[in-house]
């Protein structure tokens, strides 16, 4: 089984030396909260492919799974030698979501699994974005602006899939 995550606060190494430390430390909280971000998507869309009754929403989950494990691997490979660890297992928020959304089943995890995607990938979009323009690590810049077409279209197909549960009304 693999080690848990470190506890401890990211560190940069190589590739974070430019620019002052706030920016150090922005770059790398990005990158932690993609990290985060990324796993989590990956681990709610194997439950939903076992806990939704919508062929929509488990073809959504077969998505997530698909496109967000890439992405974990490659930000996986640019942390590596910037002396950050990705995280292996979900903590926090992110557990307790999943925890949430595990009591659930049929049509109600559905609904529930669907709203927690709009709201995740608006504000995945959003931090992607602020990535792409104002981050100092270039790298990470360069991931960010590579995985931000993904998430837009992630952000379309869950209100689409969402609105489709809800009647039209979303």
């Amino acid at each position: 089984m693999p080690n848990p995550p470190s506890t401890e606060a990211p560190r940069t190494g190589r590739g974070g030396e430019q620019g002052t430390k706030g920016e150090k430390t922005a770059d790398a909280a990005f990158a932690m909260a993609a990290a985060e971000g990324g796993l989590a998507e990956v681990e709610l869309g194997r439950l939903a492919k076992e806990h939704a009754s919508s062929a929509d929403v488990k073809k959504f989950a077969d998505r997530m799974v698909e496109d967000h494990g890439k992405a974990n691997d490659e930000l996986a490979g640019i942390l590596k030698p910037k002396g950050i660890t990705a995280p292996t297992a979900l903590k926090g928020k992110e557990k307790s979501n999943y925890d949430r959304l595990a009591k659930l089943n049929g049509a109600a995890f559905d609904r529930a699994y669907m709203a927690d995607m709009v709201k995740d990938h608006e504000k995945d979009v959003k931090e992607f974005e602020r990535e792409s323009t104002s981050g100092k690590d270039p790298d990470l810049k360069a991931f960010a602006d590579r995985t931000l077409p993904t998430l837009q279209d992630h952000l379309k197909m869950a209100r689409e899939t969402n609105s489709k549960l809800s009647g039209g009304t979303n």
